[in-house]
């Protein structure tokens, strides 16, 4: 150490034993010792209610239809809604090891807080860095069994648990989820612009409640006005993945915690994006 030395090695060009420069990579958490996850996804978005768990289940449920194995971490504390959508009651368990995840009829990995309340309704009243901490915590503490893919399912916005995902842990890329209002550009800007401030990649974009087709003459409605997200795709240099309607079906299957039943061909291009991230 220099003799000047303030402490700081920004902007310092001297090579000493005390250089304290951090990579990303310094400041990932280490997953849990057992578990083998070989890709990790977030799903995120700029705002709330647009679809980030339906997309996280849905992307899940089209990714262990094609053989690989998947899981979903419900990063969204305060509104979990994962365990919801699959029909699952049970809570959480433990061993020796550690926490298990639950396990869905099909075989889809999950874990969330709604796992581990006395409740389901119960209100999650913590501060940013104990929502922060539990984040964590389904990284670290929760063994995941020989995982294909690890979907995390973001909070809204840019907050805390959205910055603790993107340093905490290493994101193979992340899937942008927008809906066809004006806000889409704002929306779009928000999560592009913060995966560029952390070097991770966007896989591109998915517009949920894009249209209404109309089951008599099958014309496409659009309820929320002309879709945009093809310009904004191609504005920020992203692919757009999917557009998914207002389907009465999906809605049903979400709400009675079926959706591993779903029908529908949106998202297999959204699909094959991610499962293209095992070839890298």
């Amino acid at each position: 150490m220099s003799e000047n030395c303030s402490g700081s090695c920004a902007g310092c060009e001297v090579e000493c034993d005390s250089r304290t420069e951090n990579t990303p990579a310094d400041f990932y958490e280490a997953p849990h010792p057992k578990s083998k996850i070989k890709k990790v996804v977030g799903v995120v978005s700029g705002k709330g209610g647009v679809g980030k768990s339906l997309t996280s289940a849905l992307l899940a449920v089209l990714l262990n239809r094609r053989g690989l194995r998947a899981g979903i971490l419900d990063a969204d504390i305060t509104g979990p809604s994962i365990p919801k959508l699959f029909g699952i009651k049970e809570k959480a368990r433990a061993n020796a090891d550690g926490i298990l995840p639950a396990v869905t009829k099909t075989g889809i990995q999950l874990m969330s807080v709604n796992l581990l309340l006395e409740n389901e309704t119960d209100p999650v009243v913590w501060r940013g860095p104990v929502i922060g901490g539990t984040v964590k915590q389904f990284w670290s503490e929760v063994v995941w069994d020989d995982l294909d893919f690890l979907l995390i399912d973001m909070p809204p916005g840019t907050g805390d648990v959205p910055l603790t995902v993107f340093q905490s842990i290493p994101l193979d890329g992340i899937v942008v989820v927008t809906s066809p209002q004006e806000l889409v550009n704002v929306i779009v800007s928000k999560a592009v612009n913060m995966a560029g401030l952390m070097n991770i990649p966007v896989l591109g974009l998915v517009e949920n409640m894009s249209y209404l087709q109309c089951p008599d003459c099958e014309r496409r409605i659009e309820p929320f006005g002309k879709s945009h997200a093809k310009e904004i795709a191609g504005e920020f240099g992203v692919p757009l993945l999917a557009q998914i309607p207002i389907d009465p079906a999906l809605a049903n299957a979400a709400d009675h915690g079926v959706i591993e039943l779903f029908e529908g061909d949106w998202m297999d291009h959204a699909t094959d994006v991610v499962e293209e991230l095992l070839e890298k």
